[in-house]
């Protein structure tokens, strides 16, 4: 095997419809991809994702998948997909891709045998089961986009389970042959040269065989949550033991391969950091990308007790830390109230993140400081916020298409007369071309640069100092203090020694000054305590 390549490595996420548009139809596509990859090369990450291009009728945007070994024709052709791959690996970036096996697309030829009757050689490759005596579902599970996690099917005279849509039926993966089938899938990929895989929902593959009944969630609810999923604590519906035996087989996949890496997605409120632990230790994942940080929690006790909980539970595993995807409102906004303005949150968010021990993930337009794109309920395409209007607005806000000139059509994504969403002029003041010397666009650059020639960061283990909030403190491999100021108010800490190498903040002396959301990352102060002056 090669050098574990993925280990401290940054990923970019590209969403594929919001990249570049390279035909003119209004969505993005992999030509457009493939031109724009210099841009990636030339900021410094190491891997691309791409989020789901294979053939979907879009229901869940590629998440409802109908052909595993195909590329949808709106982003083009198994041979663009050929030629992106060879360019991202001349220029020395890594790709790996969205693989969604917890579920298929209701259109995929496999679930249109399985629900053509209960015998055939697919009839057991989706979650069957038999209404209750009164005609109801199964159990009380529920969907992550409203309604029951069952729907009835009138040719089997029976239910199916869907975890999301009910465009979007779960596989039965008790069954044997739907394992070996999504493992041949996967080998595809690899032989076509893709260097890994991002694995949608991981912890969502086998059920409970009982369909035993959730449990209502156990942390009190003062008011019923806009999303009923929200309100149950999923004992039964994922989560299952018998998924750690499948992550082993596609770990022994991937290892038949030189240097791949499978990185899964844990979709789980409540014990994600240990489950995270559990899914990276052993020939697992090699690493887990979690939801813990895409939260509206922004304080020094918040991001100090995840990575604490995680290294301590699983010392020998490995995580992948964010704070934006497709899926969450984009942090600059969702930490808005703790800013000083888009700028400084933007640059202390990003020396934040790329500080962290284990691997990173950034998603597309964060590097530019982007913000929510507020839209009306006509431009939306996300199911879950047309299902919970207006009180969840969905996730279109954050995949609103890049944007590369401020002054050219569609700000330089398409010349489309409409793009499949707006560009609205907030988002286009802060293009790529806008971005010169000082910008937050540069010091994604500049963090990134550093970050990958500073051992501390890349390989150094984590200790925390004892600060009060608002300022998060912790060493990087014994030679590295990094310190951020997680308010709006300016705080001094007394500090002696150490070069900053990066970061706004303020020395005179032994005082060190942090204006509001103010950092520094500082070399050689490895004997020094910090601590509030008083």
């Amino acid at each position: 095997m090669t050098r574990e390549w993925w280990r401290g490595a940054v990923t970019y996420q590209v969403y594929p419809r919001s990249f570049q548009d390279d035909n003119g139809d209004g969505i993005g596509d992999l030509p457009g991809i493939t031109r724009r990859l210099p841009y990636l090369a030339d900021l410094g990450v190491d891997v691309v994702w791409l989020s789901p291009v294979c053939r979907s009728p879009m229901k869940d945007m590629g998440y409802d998948v109908s052909d595993y070994r195909d590329i949808d024709p709106v982003f083009g052709t198994l041979g663009d997909f050929d030629r992106m791959i060879e360019h991202a690996h001349a220029l020395g970036l890594k790709v790996i891709i969205d693989q969604v096996i917890s579920h298929s697309s209701n259109l995929h030829p496999a679930f249109a045998q399985s629900r053509s009757g209960r015998t055939g050689p697919k009839a057991d490759w989706y979650v069957w089961a038999d209404p209750r005596p009164d005609g109801t579902p199964p159990n009380n599970w529920l969907a992550v986009f409203g309604g029951s996690a069952w729907t009835w099917d009138a040719r089997r005279h029976q239910y199916y389970l869907h975890n999301f849509l009910p465009e979007q039926p779960d596989f039965n993966f008790h069954n044997p042959e739907v394992q070996d089938w999504h493992l041949e899938n996967m080998a595809f990929w690899l032989d076509r040269g893709v260097d890994g895989f991002r694995l949608d929902t991981v912890n969502y593959y086998f059920h409970d065989r009982l369909l035993r009944d959730n449990a209502a969630d156990f942390r009190v609810k003062t008011k019923p949550e806009t999303n009923p999923y929200n309100m149950q604590y999923h004992l039964f519906s994922k989560n299952q033991p018998e998924n750690i035996a499948f992550l082993e087989r596609m770990r022994a996949l991937t290892d038949r391969y030189d240097g791949r890496m499978l990185v899964g997605e844990m979709g789980e409120s409540h014990h994600a950091i240990r489950m995270m632990g559990e899914y990276t230790t052993g020939a697992r994942l090699h690493q887990c990308y979690s939801f813990e940080l895409l939260g509206p929690e922004f304080s020094a006790s918040h991001f100090r007790s995840k990575i604490e909980e995680f290294f301590a539970g699983a010392p020998m595993g490995w995580p992948c830390w964010a704070f934006s995807n497709h899926d969450v409102n984009r942090h600059v906004s969702r930490w808005a109230k703790h800013a000083a303005g888009r700028e400084a949150i933007a640059k202390q968010a990003a020396a934040l993140l790329l500080s962290m021990q284990g691997s990173i993930c950034l998603y597309q337009g964060e590097e530019l400081g982007q913000t929510e794109t507020e839209l009306t309920f006509e431009e939306l395409t996300d199911p879950a916020g047309i299902n919970f209007w207006p009180e969840e607005k969905g996730r279109d806000g954050c995949r609103t298409p890049m944007v590369w000139e401020r002054g050219a059509p569609n700000a330089g994504f398409s010349t489309a007369a409409k793009t499949w969403l707006p560009v609205r002029n907030e988002q286009r003041a802060v293009a790529v071309d806008t971005q010169g010397e000082g910008s937050i666009l540069s010091f994604y650059r500049d963090m990134l640069a550093y970050r990958k020639g500073s051992a501390d960061l890349m390989e150094g283990a984590t200790e925390f100092l004892a600060l009060p909030e608002p300022i998060l403190g912790f060493r990087r491999g014994g030679n590295l203090l990094c310190l951020f100021n997680l308010s709006r108010q300016t705080h001094d800490l007394a500090c002696a020694g150490g070069d900053i190498r990066i970061g706004p903040a303020k020395r005179a002396g032994d005082l060190l000054t942090l204006g509001p959301n103010g950092f520094a990352l500082i070399e050689g102060a490895d004997k020094v305590t910090p601590h509030l002056a008083g």
